[in-house]
């Protein structure tokens, strides 16, 4: 059984404050893309449980893979045969876009729809936000407005069916905690969720901050430039997603971008 785990696309991103527990609150509003940017993950019984990976390289050990920690964890209630695992990486490692996340909320729906596990809604998205903050988020896989750690949310009727996005990701790995450790946690003048409900797409410019984009700018100024030169080709709005490195457009029509990008990965589509 096969599924295709999408990425996902961060609109204003406000980091609160430091929690005691060493993580941050923050406000985000995630966008799913369905049809843009997404893996491929199948499983398979087998006489072992492993995971194959191919595509894109996955640094790290694969036993730290989120698949296989999400097996693990659902096997402690449930009785699961031995699988292989096997999965396609096409979203980029480290850009923002919650490749790893998606994955693995995927994969516990996978394992509930091929053995019949009947695991309720409720309970996948406590197994997500087990593994990781924007785990639970592709359980539901809706726009949602994300607070505290990331993974607590509420569906929010955002649409951007009638646009196009570009995604542009340079070869750039940003290390999340890093990241972090740059930015000064503020409380937000403005309210994210009132203005992605009430403000026109075209005011966003004004009012739709990734808080990431003050420090991670800095550090690699090639980032801000990709961001100016999407809205020199005519993006309507124009950011960072998650703590990078990629930054993506929107537009009403998609421009002509031959040559503009160079060594970048580029992908394009039109959202659901």
């Amino acid at each position: 059984m096969i599924c295709f785990p999408n990425a996902k696309i961060n609109i204003g991103l406000n980091i609160v404050k430091k929690r005691n527990d060493g993580y941050h609150d923050i406000e985000s509003v995630m966008y799913p893309l369905t049809d843009i940017a997404f893996d491929a993950l199948e499983i398979i019984e087998s006489k072992e449980t492993e995971i194959i990976l191919s595509g894109i390289d996955v640094p790290g050990n694969t036993q730290d893979n989120l698949c296989l920690k999400a097996y693990h964890l659902i096997s402690k209630d449930y009785t699961l045969p031995s699988i292989q695992i096997h999965l396609h990486k096409a979203v980029p490692i480290g850009a923002g876009l919650g490749g790893g996340s998606s994955d693995a909320a995927f994969f516990i729906q996978l394992l509930n729809k091929k053995f019949s596990l009947n695991i309720s809604w409720g309970e996948m998205h406590h197994y997500a936000k087990q593994l990781g903050s924007d785990c639970s988020f592709f359980v539901s896989n809706q726009p949602a407005f994300v607070k505290g750690k990331g993974d607590e949310f509420d569906f929010i009727k955002v649409n951007l069916s009638n646009y196009y996005i570009l995604l542009v990701y340079p070869p750039i790995h940003i290390n999340t905690g890093k990241a972090y450790s740059g930015v000064i946690p503020k409380k937000p003048q403005r309210s994210l969720k009132k203005d992605l409900l009430n403000a026109s797409i075209y005011e966003w410019k004004r009012y739709i901050h990734n808080d990431f984009e003050d420090s991670v700018f800095k550090e690699y100024p090639e980032l801000e430039k990709i961001k100016n030169d999407l809205y020199s080709i005519g993006a309507i709005y124009s950011s960072m997603s998650g703590s990078g490195s990629t930054i993506y457009g929107i537009f009403k029509n998609l421009p002509l971008i031959k040559n503009k990008f160079e060594n970048c990965l580029i992908k394009t589509g039109k959202f659901i």
